[in-house]
């Protein structure tokens, strides 16, 4: 009988594979050209902010000098819960510091939560919301994309997630390679099939009388994928800009690379029990395959620890010098499955790098450090799902101080 559930386990992780494999492959090709319109919506551009007065300077600076006209769109930077100086930061340069004080209710989205109901009460409304954390630097067309995207009638948006420091640590470069990966084959290829997309944290854009309607609700460890699985449901698509650049600060260390990872991870779990089964039930009885893709995305975090668990027993089951005890699937799959599955994940992700027009020899060396990076995601995850109750929310130092100028050059 547990012999059945390892192989049923198997077989639905081998299928999770396929199936995201197959999409991906639409993300090979960008095949869509972006509607251009002029300047016309209006924005509140929030920095969420915790103790940031090392890096919100900077980000303030790369807001105010935007290609978009400055009388469409205002600064907020959330001063939430801070002991330092990043409020004074904010007003001395020219834009509206909010002070939020709130120790017992502590994170990005209560912090947002806040925010927005302030915002309501101003006498000034906007048609867009945009959200930035205040370690991120931004292209400097990235209104221009949002307003295009809103002016077209989406709701939610998403900008391209880059990376501010590549090249500081084998960290920082497994989190570029990373992220160049989900966005060209995660993001990008849901948005060339008109699946929905989800929400990276950062980078984000709203349509105000959506956020209006809804409420923001979003206050788990992980907001965004909160949010994007509530607008889902809803029936309301994000969609991927992939023009409208964020570069977002990667911790330096794998200490605090695995501590900021396994607050996703605790928040994943949290929201994969909320909304896996609505919307599963929503998509068999809509008949939608988006809201399938989303139930399936939501779990992911299940199929990475349900396969951490499953491996480890096959291996320990190899090792021990008995007979098996479980039984592989591959002893039933022809010899070739094995190799070319794990050739098939290899490749992905130089030929997204390559796709993506990385050049640097350097970046291309730090394929082999990944490999550890991506393996280390199974103990976190496993780690998260037997702490996945802790909501305490834990801050990412941010202290990397780049100019919009110098990290463009260096990708070039």
């Amino acid at each position: 009988m547990f012999n059945t559930i390892i192989i049923v386990s198997q077989i639905f992780l081998a299928f999770v594979g396929v199936y995201q494999f197959v999409i991906s492959l639409f993300g090979i090709v960008r095949k869509r050209k972006e509607a251009k319109h002029a300047p016309q919506k209006s924005f509140a551009v929030l920095v969420a902010a915790h103790n940031e007065g090392q890096v919100v300077g900077a980000l303030i600076e790369n807001l105010r000098n935007l290609d978009y006209p400055k009388e469409l769109y205002d600064i907020f930077v959330i001063c939430d819960n801070c002991t330092d100086n990043t409020a004074e930061i904010a007003r001395s340069m020219g834009v509206h510091a909010m002070e939020r004080k709130n120790p017992h209710l502590r994170g990005k989205g209560h912090a947002i939560e806040w925010m927005l109901k302030e915002l309501w009460a101003m006498p000034r409304q906007y048609d867009g919301i945009v959200m930035f954390d205040a370690d991120n630097l931004v292209g400097n067309d990235f209104l221009t994309y949002m307003n295009n995207d809103l002016c077209e009638g989406h709701k939610v948006i998403q900008g391209y997630l880059d990376t501010k420091n590549p090249t500081d640590s084998w960290v920082t470069a497994s989190y570029a390679i990373t992220y160049w990966y989900c966005n060209r084959l995660w993001q990008l290829s849901r948005r060339n099939l008109n699946m929905a997309n989800y929400l990276g944290g950062t980078g984000m854009c709203f349509e105000t009388n959506l956020i209006k309607e809804m409420g923001w609700g979003a206050t788990s460890l992980v907001e965004d994928l909160e949010f994007s699985m509530r607008c889902v449901k809803r029936g309301i698509h994000p969609v991927l800009n992939y023009d409208a650049k964020v570069y977002d600060e990667k911790p330096l260390s794998f200490k605090a690379s695995a501590r900021q990872r396994l607050r996703w991870m605790q928040g994943h779990f949290t929201v994969a029990r909320s909304y896996f089964f609505p919307l599963l039930w929503a998509s068999i009885k809509e008949r939608s395959f988006v809201k399938f893709d989303a139930a399936l995305y939501s779990i992911s975090v299940y199929n990475t620890f349900l396969g951490f668990i499953v491996t480890a027993m096959l291996w320990m089951d190899n090792i021990i010098p008995a007979h098996n005890v479980f039984t592989s699937i591959y002893y039933y799959a022809p010899n070739w499955v094995a190799p070319l599955a794990i050739f098939l994940t290899a490749v992905m992700f130089p030929l997204v790098m390559a796709l993506e027009g990385i050049k640097s020899p350097k970046m291309y060396a730090h394929l082999i450090s990944m490999v550890f990076f991506q393996l280390s995601w199974l103990p976190i995850t496993c780690y998260a799902f037997f702490t996945q109750n802790n909501k305490q929310w834990s801050h990412t130092q941010h202290t990397r101080v780049l100019r919009l100028e110098e990290v463009q050059s260096k990708q070039v």
